[in-house]
């Protein structure tokens, strides 16, 4: 699923700017009419609220809102310059106070006169400009902190494909790296390394470039007519891994079908996301994450000191046991837990190997010699997942979501289904926990992870939250 940020923002700015019209217009009536024997903010508050004047101003927010739409102040502006932007809102303003001036000699407004219409333009606009203006270098930053980072593979190695990868460099504060661009030898294939660029890997690299890489976008600028084999290929091998494809929709004819994107090229250009989820719903499941792992954070903080004393005075070595693992689109990063085996314990599990009790490339066997006693007891319990709330206060995990790969499984899946579910972030619970967990064959473990993203709703999260305690105490599957 992929959390669209752009989108809440748009949503934002819509609310933003409506807003900023009713205050506007209220900030008029004041400016206009405010006087002793005027109307006063009290004055204007104690109107009579009347059905048609209801309806009357809705009418007037349904206009100004369909006015700024049609002003494109709601598309990307990544590659728009500031004028371009600024031109926008006045011409948005503009054309709402003109339809302001209508309106009101159609209906008979009263308080409406020329002078009414020229305080609410300039305190429009100035508004929604500087508020655009504030709000742009404020994205920058936090596309630059990598807040909105994405990483993208350019297919094809044309003219056109050598434009859309300049376009993107341009402006590196937008958060898009260009991971590299993929194509086998044709005749220009000179003409493009000459500009600099260079291939990462030929069209039957591919697969095994996807397989260590981090790729969020792949952007295919083909000649489709006779490409359209390597182009289907991609798409198959994309959506196996999760990832978001960008090509013309007029190409294929799926203008209806697929979500236009305006935020690196033209209108032309959409997403195409396998098992994606909408923005509002995955902000809010970010939005849960944080709050619900800073309250468990504080409330339990009393009860996991004295599981940190515990572990300390029980076996020698570090509290907390630190690894790198696989998180969203292969992105690696550190998971912390509570240490439940001995320091060497990594070290040791080669000359296990013929132990393991599960199929795949996961490393499970249930009287794991290097467990400590007080580990056995964490495990059953999993105690030993709580200091993963700070991986999920940080973003780098969630509370529901597949479970977290170690560099060594992950270098051991043979399949590239099995793939996608690194297209979310991992959790500390999901379908798996809930269902067995280490008794559950490897195959039906990654069937259950592929139906949790291909089914995934706020709802599906809450219910499998609910079923995670129950599935804990009964300690199934726990090793």
């Amino acid at each position: 699923m992929i959390s669209n940020r752009r989108q809440f923002l748009k949503h934002l700015a819509k609310l933003f700017d409506l807003g900023v019209m009713v205050g506007s217009f209220v900030f008029a009536a004041i400016a206009v009419y405010s006087s002793p024997q005027g109307l006063t903010l009290t004055r204007l508050m104690s109107l009579r609220v009347t059905l048609g004047n209801c309806l009357l101003f809705a009418l007037l927010l349904v206009t100004w809102h369909n006015i700024c739409a049609l002003c494109g102040l709601y598309t990307s502006k990544k590659l728009t310059t500031r004028y371009s932007e600024i031109f926008a809102l006045y011409k948005a303003t503009s054309l709402a106070s003109a339809f302001l001036f209508v309106s009101a000699r159609v209906f008979h407004i009263g308080i409406v006169n020329p002078t009414f219409v020229v305080v609410f333009w300039a305190c429009c606009t100035f508004v929604m400009v500087s508020g655009r203006l504030a709000a742009r270098p404020l994205l920058v930053f936090l596309r630059r902190q990598g807040g909105n980072g994405r990483f993208l593979l350019i297919v094809g190695t044309n003219k056109r494909a050598i434009e859309f990868a300049e376009q993107v460099s341009e402006h590196p504060e937008f958060g898009y790296s260009i991971v590299g661009f993929v194509d086998d030898d044709w005749n220009g294939i000179e003409k493009f390394e000459a500009t600099g660029h260079t291939r990462c890997c030929t069209f039957s690299g591919l697969a095994e470039f996807l397989r260590h890489n981090v790729v969020d976008e792949a952007a295919i600028h083909l000649p489709l007519r006779s490409y359209y084999e390597h182009a289907a290929s991609l798409i198959s091998l994309c959506e196996q891994h999760g990832i978001v494809i960008r090509f013309n929709a007029h190409t294929f004819n799926l203008s209806k079908m697929v979500t236009p994107s305006e935020d690196l090229e033209e209108n032309s250009y959409v997403l195409a996301v396998a098992g994606s989820a909408e923005a509002l719903p995955a902000l809010v499941k970010r939005i849960c994450d944080f709050v619900l792992s800073a309250l468990l954070l504080i409330v339990l903080a009393p009860f996991l000191l004295v599981v940190a004393v515990l572990v300390k005075l029980t076996s020698p070595g570090p509290v907390l046991f630190n690894q790198t693992r696989i998180g969203l689109n292969k992105r690696q990063f550190r998971i912390y837990k509570f240490r439940t085996m001995i320091v060497e314990a990594e070290k040791m599990q080669n000359e296990l190997l013929s132990r393991n009790e599960m199929a795949g490339p996961v490393f499970k066997i249930t009287d794991d010699p290097r467990v400590t006693p007080l580990g056995k007891m964490l495990r059953k319990s999993s105690i030993d997942e709580l200091p993963q709330l700070f991986n999920v206060l940080k973003g780098d995990m969630s509370l529901v979501g597949p479970r977290a790969m170690s560099l060594r499984d992950y270098r051991l899946f043979d399949q590239d289904w099995h793939r996608r579910r690194f297209s979310v972030k991992p959790g500390i619970t999901c379908t798996w926990q809930i269902n067995g967990r280490n008794s559950v064959p490897f195959e039906k473990w990654m069937e259950l992870d592929m139906q949790y993203i291909d089914k995934w709703s706020l709802w599906l999260d809450f219910k499998i939250l609910a079923r995670t305690l129950p599935a804990v105490l009964r300690g199934n599957g726990a090793t």
